[in-house]
């Protein structure tokens, strides 16, 4: 009837034969071969992703932890030894990397590009911040490229000739870190100076603030050189850069007009509640 159900094609096999045909198929057949083949492929191909994920977790642990450690740089009484220890930490990051480079061996690098992509952008934020401590200047990323280039040790050569004689794999593995990349960790940059401009304030510095707010402005100028023509994530970025060029001008404004008549230990609560109230005024806006 018109209310009824219709009737699918495959119904009119009765069940007992759909069963039979299922038995009959040759395992050992050609077709049979090479799905299986796919299923290996795509299950090794997940298995390494997951290792990725794994690493990049890990990548972005340390680097953060290298960064919480750099922002003792203004108040530790010897700044070498927080440097030092730094290049320390960021040396275990780079360890971490070139597993990553081993496992990428022979792949496509964008295939796998969603699951490291969070620990680069942690790694070059990381270390553009140690560079910027240093030298006072933005690390390019041909400089950081340099760094993740790295040579098999005796140890795991003698061990690879001896337990994978049949795996022979290069001496040097390499991996670079993308554009975008390297423009999102550089994004990320700005909210650490934007911290750094904070505690310096706190210590009665009162000549980095201007410095970081002039850095801040070149990096600025270059992002909105990029526009809407980047990728997505940059121009998404580009928001949360422009409220830390806002504090740290707001509070060299502070400093500027009201600096000789408060104490130096007050104005980091000045400062402080200075960016509170911009954070406010967005927020209403």
């Amino acid at each position: 009837g018109s209310g009824g159900f219709r009737k699918r094609k495959h119904d009119n096999f009765p069940h007992g034969q759909r069963r039979e045909e299922k038995e009959n198929v040759n395992p050992s057949s050609a077709l049979m071969m090479s799905f299986k083949s796919f299923q290996l492929e795509l299950d090794t191909r997940h298995d390494k992703y997951e290792r990725l994920v794994k690493l990049s977790r890990d990548i972005t642990i340390e680097s953060k932890r290298t960064i919480f450690l750099l922002h003792r740089f203004t108040s530790a009484p010897n700044g070498e030894e927080i440097l030092n220890e730094s290049e320390i930490k960021l040396d275990a990051v780079r360890r971490k990397i070139k597993q990553v480079a081993q496992e990428l061996i022979g792949e496509d690098m964008y295939q796998f590009h969603r699951a490291i992509s969070p620990g680069l952008q942690e790694y070059v934020e990381a270390v553009s911040f140690q560079y910027f401590i240093k030298t006072r200047s933005l690390i390019s990323v041909e400089e950081i490229n340099k760094q993740l280039i790295f040579t098999a040790e005796d140890r795991e050569e003698t061990t690879n000739t001896t337990s994978n004689s049949h795996d022979k794999q290069p001496h040097t593995w390499s991996l670079k870190v993308t554009p975008v990349d390297y423009l999102l960790g550089v994004a990320d940059l700005t909210g650490e100076l934007m911290r750094l401009c904070i505690s310096s304030v706190g210590n009665g510095d009162i000549d980095t603030p201007f410095e970081l707010s002039q850095f801040l402005r070149q990096i600025y100028d270059g992002f909105t050189f990029i526009g809407n023509t980047g990728p997505y994530e940059v121009s998404k970025k580009l928001y949360t850069l422009k409220q830390s060029l806002a504090k740290v001008e707001n509070a060299c404004y502070t400093l500027k007009v009201r600096g000789s008549e408060i104490p130096k230990h007050m104005l980091a609560d000045v400062f402080s509640t200075k960016t509170e109230l911009i954070d406010q005024e967005e927020g209403l806006s």
